[in-house]
């Protein structure tokens, strides 16, 4: 056999490999179990974004982010957070800038907001004692696609796509 079809076939039992252990490290560290689809969808968004940089390099080196008027800072903050999969988010929080040229009709959109998690352990224990516990905070990071409007940018919901969550550790 040739040294390329020795190394493609290398490589092909490598993947098999490596997401067996990505899915298998998945159902033990969150106990439950794993959606397939999105964790290839999230790699394939993740290499995609290392070949994709060289894009947006220039504009970003060179430019400050423009921070945008939201219309429809409701729905955003809604799908945020059913996206994000946590109990609330703080609207206040939200923050979307762009490093776009603001002529174009569809520009990309970084979004931000601050979401929590309550804490379902806390509650009444079998002892009548009654334990307080503090919510989980979040940092949600996002990109969508924003149209311009007269009333400000409306992000298109169905282009929101979770970038990362961040738990926030308070002292």
């Amino acid at each position: 056999m040739s040294r390329i079809f020795k190394f493609v076939i290398f490589l092909a039992f490598f993947l098999v490999f490596f997401e067996a252990g990505l899915i298998s490290s998945y159902t033990i560290v969150t106990s439950q179990p794993p959606d397939v689809e999105q964790l290839i969808d999230m790699q394939v968004d993740r290499i995609s974004a290392i070949f994709n940089i060289g894009d947006d390099v220039n504009s970003v080196i060179t430019g400050t982010p423009e921070l945008l008027n939201i219309s429809n800072t409701n729905l955003v903050a809604q799908s945020l957070q059913s996206k994000a999969k946590l109990d609330g988010v703080d609207i206040k929080t939200l923050n979307a800038t762009s490093f776009a040229d603001q002529s174009n009709k569809i520009i990309p959109v970084n979004l931000t907001i601050m979401g929590y998690k309550e804490n379902s352990s806390g509650g009444n224990s079998s002892g009548g004692q009654i334990i307080i516990t503090p919510s989980a905070d979040f940092m949600i990071t996002a990109t969508a696609n924003a149209n311009s409007t007269s009333k400000g940018y409306l992000i298109d919901l169905n282009s929101i796509k979770i970038v990362s969550i961040s738990r926030i550790y308070t002292n």
